[in-house]
């Protein structure tokens, strides 16, 4: 059986497509997954990177595209009222229902995204609905709690200091993989595909190469 970790902000319209599609796209593989919410602001700080929904053209670009992708997929997604929008309640809320491993389980990562990404196109800040939310999934511990709220620190700088640049990406037998196209990609990984072979593509194309550095 494979282990995938999958980092994942509830912020990210990729990662909930990758988080619905999974089960499909590792049918017949026998898998467990570890589900790490973090802050994908703090990847973005830490690489010095600008998110898609802070250049415009990329925004626009960006919702036409996970839309495009929801409706090829059959996935249900509306997207929320105020996009970007500060995710951090819904982060340390997962953490507070964290199990025995530290980590939140599918379920309460469903609940969370579908809170987002199907609620209509309501606010996810809506504290309303956030009141609703924490009530249904009844965290064990307080979501604005320091253990809470150090849980999902302490998961973002690990992530940071793996090489994790952005959501979602999924880690299986030391290796990364970014986006949700790259769904398959993990799948074959898991299936041994020669493709991945010690000294073969994957080592072969992950090597630093000399290149023009662009001025900041």
């Amino acid at each position: 059986m494979k282990t995938v970790d999958v980092w994942l902000d509830f912020i990210s319209p990729f990662a909930y497509l990758a988080f619905e599609r999974l089960p499909e796209a590792f049918a017949g593989l026998s898998y467990d997954t570890r589900y790490r919410p973090i802050l994908f602001g703090a990847l973005l700080k830490h690489w010095s990177h600008k998110g898609p929904a802070e250049i415009e053209p990329k925004r626009a670009w960006t919702f036409r595209h996970v839309h495009w992708l929801a409706h090829r997929h059959g996935i249900e997604m509306q997207t929320p009222a105020q996009h970007p929008f500060n995710p951090l309640a819904l982060l340390r809320l997962a953490y507070a229902c964290a199990g025995p491993g530290g980590v939140p389980n599918r379920h309460v990562c469903a609940t969370i995204f579908r809170h987002v990404w199907q609620g209509g196109g309501a606010d996810a800040n809506d504290p309303d609905r956030l009141a609703e939310l924490v009530a249904r999934l009844a965290p064990a511990r307080d979501p604005q709690g320091n253990e809470a709220k150090t849980a999902l620190k302490d998961e973002t700088a690990r992530a940071i200091e793996g090489g994790v640049f952005g959501v979602p990406t999924f880690g299986v037998d030391g290796r990364l993989f970014w986006g949700f196209d790259a769904l398959d990609m993990v799948a074959g990984a898991m299936r041994a595909d020669p493709w991945f072979a010690s000294g073969g593509a994957w080592d072969r194309e992950g090597e630093s190469r000399p290149g023009v550095v662009r001025a900041r």
